[in-house]
This record gives structure tokens, sequence and C-alpha cells, in this order.
């Protein structure tokens, strides 16, 4: 070969010998090279990366998928306590809660003894037009056997639940009937709502007890306050105890009900979310009517929202315990795989400017969870100077009240928790499930007599002559708990309270059980006397000298936002 030739295919001889030398290069870097991954830059390939890996080398099979699964919460975790992962299998159910129905057969249970009980029927539902009653066992599920110590609450919403039109046969043992019930149930939606009881506790004043905030909630509301109205309502007690939030939308529309045009609701903000506020539209139907709203530290997120925004803007008393202090907004984000998660992206701040998210170490959702029982051994449930309110961020009302970032919603009117009755006798007998186990035995026991009852008034006549408390001693005493005379005098009220509420409960709903549980609510009884006495509106403080000069400048005040105008309630029933 010529020069002239060997000058024309240098270029490409020379290009064939870097091609080859990278393929050999990379492959025996992928085999040889060890650990050290030279080609990963950034944190995101270093985690794509990483996967590839695992499946590619690792000295052992590896499920990728549940691989991938178990990581997802522990990386969110890194982020806030309210940021969330939730698999695809349950994000069906986390979704239902808030957004009105879900499709299922339509009844309520609880298990006992391995088995399902049937503690209600849905009127109009699935269940209800096949005949299914109080009472059933569902012992057969699909021709399978369906009791045992396996089963559970998720095994059996798994196997009742499904989508709307499929079918689920169902084995019935009744208690009239010797031989096993058949019956073929055809799934269908099955309302869900999120305000528990509406009714007039006294001639004058209303209560609304909301257990949170979904799709439907604000509609609801509407309803349950022309059905109030129509009963000549002159004032209202919203019951948002234990109400642990929902959609931010509908706590905006429901405090719109009661905020004049004009005033600040709430505002959000985040780095990467631009500053949104809303704003009263003056259309709400009781802009007027005393409000007293009540709270404890199970009240959290939108609760607060609709606390905050009454609190900062006086038009109403918030009374009970200090809110659960969630200041945080997070965005559903949906993968394709019917996953998704639940990414904090703003906090939001009540109208005075303040944010109640109380603080947090990434990756300790443990501790920030068990905050409940720091503020329990502080004392801080039975007295209102245990708490420490940071002036840092001290902030003020439109009449010049002060309030506090930084750990939830204080109550204007604090209600200590009441600790008359308690013994270590009542304790034990709770913990252990025996006051539950014993009133749904009861109630199993005599449904047919219990249940031509008409109300919660007439059930407490009948159970009054039945010696409930003593039965149930001796039912304690053969499960393992000692009579104790003393102690259970001392709780003798407490007993009795619990036992007949759970019976009311179990044969005449939840309405009947709030209404019976209300009477003796040493919250509820401080909401209605503040109504009473004419005091849900907040007044004005007293300024001193020392406020008088600085006002209008040091003082953080919801005129400086927006524009603004001169314990027993543990439900223990599923429901598919």
């Amino acid at each position: 070969m010529s020069t002239k030739n060997s000058s024309r295919f240098m270029p490409l001889i020379i290009a064939i010998s870097v091609v080859a030398g990278i393929l050999i290069g990379t492959f025996y870097a992928k085999h040889y090279g060890g650990t050290k991954l030279g080609i990963i830059n950034g944190s995101s390939n270093k985690l794509n990366a990483l996967l590839r890996v695992i499946d590619d080398q690792y000295v052992d099979t590896v499920n990728m998928t549940d691989l991938v699964e178990k990581a997802m919460p522990q990386i969110l975790a890194e982020l806030d306590p309210h940021s969330t992962y939730i698999p695809a299998q349950k994000l069906e159910e986390v979704n239902s809660e808030l957004e009105g129905s879900f499709s299922g057969i339509g009844v309520q249970f609880t298990i006992q003894d391995d088995t399902i009980h049937i503690n209600s029927v849905i009127q109009g539902g699935p269940s209800e037009k096949v005949g299914l009653m109080a009472g059933d066992r569902i012992v057969m599920v699909n021709d399978s056997l369906f009791v045992g110590k396996g089963l559970t609450n998720e095994k059996a919403m798994r196997n009742l639940k499904g989508p709307k039109g499929t079918q689920v046969k169902l084995g019935i043992k009744r208690a009239s009937e010797k031989e096993l019930l058949d019956f073929t149930i055809t799934r269908g939606d099955i309302p869900q709502n999120t305000i528990d009881v509406a009714y007039m506790i006294d001639e004058q004043f209303g209560y609304v007890q909301i257990s949170k905030f979904g799709r439907t909630t604000h509609v609801e509301l509407l309803n349950a306050i022309a059905q109030l109205t129509h009963q000549n309502c002159k004032g209202l007690i919203i019951d948002l105890r234990d109400n642990t939030g929902g959609y931010m939308e509908a706590a905006t529309r429901m405090v719109n009900e009661f905020l004049p045009e004009g005033r600040l609701i709430v505002y959000t903000q985040g780095r990467k979310y631009p500053r949104m506020e809303e704003y009263a539209n003056g259309t709400g139907s009781c802009q007027k009517m005393p409000l007293v709203v009540l709270m404890n530290e199970g009240s959290a997120s939108a609760s607060e929202i609709f606390a905050g925004a009454i609190q900062d803007n006086d038009r109403g008393t918030i009374v009970g315990l200090r809110s659960f202090g969630k200041g945080l907004v997070q965005q559903p984000i949906d993968f394709s795989d019917g996953s998704a998660i639940r990414l904090t992206i703003a906090r939001y701040y009540t109208p005075s400017g303040r944010c109640i998210q109380r603080p947090y170490a990434n990756g300790k959702d443990s501790e920030y969870e068990m905050d409940w029982l720091n503020r329990y051994e502080h004392g801080e449930f039975f007295s209102k100077d245990s708490i420490k309110q940071d002036e840092s961020v001290k902030y003020y009302t439109t009449l010049g009240r002060p309030v506090y970032g930084g750990g939830g919603i204080m109550p204007d009117v604090f209600v200590p928790q009441d600790t008359t009755g308690i013994s270590s006798y009542l304790i034990e007998v709770r913990n252990k499930g025996l006051i539950l186990q014993y009133s749904f035995h009861y109630s199993d026991n005599n449904r047919t007599k219990l249940s031509e009852l008409e109300d919660e008034n007439d059930m407490l006549k009948y159970l009054r002559r039945q010696g409930i408390v003593e039965q149930f001693i001796r039912y304690a005493d053969t499960k393992g708990v000692k009579r104790r005379n003393l102690l259970i005098h001392k709780s003798y009220k407490l007993l009795e309270k619990n036992l007949y509420g759970n019976i009311i409960y179990n044969i005449l709903g939840k309405e009947a059980y709030i209404r019976y549980i209300n009477q003796s609510d040493s919250t509820v009884k401080k909401a209605l006397e503040i109504l009473e006495n004419d005091e849900a509106f907040p007044q004005a403080p007293e300024a001193s000298a020392e406020e008088t000069k600085d006002e209008g400048t040091e003082k953080r005040t919801a005129q400086a936002i927006g524009p603004v105008e001169s314990a027993e309630r543990c439900f223990r029933y599923a429901t598919v």
C-alpha cells in the first residue's frame, strides 16, 4: 500500500481503535472495576444507577419493586412529617375518606371472637336491599370460610369492598336461623358523611360535629345550617375535636359562611409556590350568628385553618385545648402504577400572619407523632399555665388580642381534661378492651328488646334498671380483672357512662351516642355557657400605655396582611 493510501485510511483506523478501546474499557470496568461508579453525576443519577447496579450485580436475586416500595417512604420521611408515600393498594381507601363515597356492600362491622359481626346496615345500600340485618355474622365469603385468628379489619375490607357493579357472595349466620343464609350482593356507592351529627343542643343553640374536611363537607354544612335555622337556632357550636383535617378548599368554603366580605381567611406560600390568598366573598349565610369552635390536641390542618381564621378575625370563640400544630400544605402527585405521594409544597398562614406548624426534625416522625405524650407529661392537658408561648412569634388579631405561631392554635377559653373518677381499675378494663367487648355482647344478646327503644333517653331509662355495671364487673372478673370495690366506687359513673354510651352506639348509631356523651361533656357545657352569656364575640383587650404607644408599628395584625372591616369520641367500627 502506498504512503498516500495509508494516509487516507489513517483517520478511519484511529476512529475504530478509539471505539474499540471504549467498548473494551467499559466491559472491564463493568465486570472488574469494583464499586467505584465514576460515570455517576448528580444525586438523582446516583439513585437510578444504584438500583441498576443492584439489579444487575447483587449476589442474590432482588425484587426491585419491593425494594423501591420500601425505599419511597424512607426518602420522604427525610423531608418533613407530612410528606408521605401511598402504595397503590391503599390509595383508593385513603382517597375515599375525603371524596364522600366509596364502593362496597354497605355495612358497618366489628370483629369479635374471630368473626365479622354486622353492627348496622346502611340505609338504602346494597346489603339492605338483599336483606342483611344488624346482628348477622359473616362466616363465608365467595364460598370460602372467612373466620379465624388471621381475620383483620384490613383483610375484611379488602374482600368486601370492590368496584361498583361487581358481586360478592356471603354466607351469613343469623341467630334466628339454624342453617347458613346465602346472599349475593352487588357492590354500589356507599356515601360517607363528614358531618357526624347536627342537632339543637337546647332550645336556642345548635351543635355540629365535623369529623374531617372532605369533598362534600361544605354542602353538608349548608344542609345542617338550614336544618338548624328552621328550628330557630340562635347560635352555633362547631366541634372540630379530633378532626385531623382534609381538603383546604373545604375549610375555606366553610369559613366563608361566617366571615363578612373582604376578610382574609388564609394564605399559602412555598419556595416554588407563589403566595395565594383566600378572602371571604360576603355570601356567607351565618355572618352574624354567634359561634363557638371546639378544638383539642387531635385537631389539625384544615381544622386549624378554620379555627385560625375565626380567631384572627375575632369572629368567634375557640374553646378546649391547644390544637395539633400542622401548618404544611401537601399536593397529591400520582404515579402510573396507581401509587401516589403527598408532597409538602407550601406553608399556610392564618390572617394575622402566623404559621402554626410546630417544630419538627427531619427523619424523626415517631418523635413528632408522640408529641401529645410530651404534652400530657408536662401537664398541658390539665393546666393552661403549663403551656409556654414563644414571644418571638407573637401576632395580633383584628381587635389586638395576642395570638402565637409555632405550635398549634391556643384556645381563647382553656378547658382542662377531667380526671375525676379515673382509677387503675378503669384504666385496666379499658386497656384490655373489656368495656367494648362486654358492651357489644350485651347489645348483641339483647338486640331485639333494645331495638324497640326510640332514642338515647328511652334507652338510658331502660339500661339504668338492668344493673349493667354490676354485670360488667362480673364479666371482667371472668377475664382476669378482679373486683376492687373502692376503685370501682371511685370510677362508677365513668364505667356507667362508657358502658351506656357503647350500647347506645351499637343499637342507635353515632348520632345518638354523641348526643348522649355531650350531656356530660365539660367542653360542650362551657361552649353553651359562652353562648348563653352572649360572650361568643371576642372583645378588644384594654390597652396598656406601652401597647398604645406601639400600636400600628410593632404589632403584627390581620389588618397588615389583608383588608378588614371597622374522649370518649373514639368510634370503633369499620364500614365496607
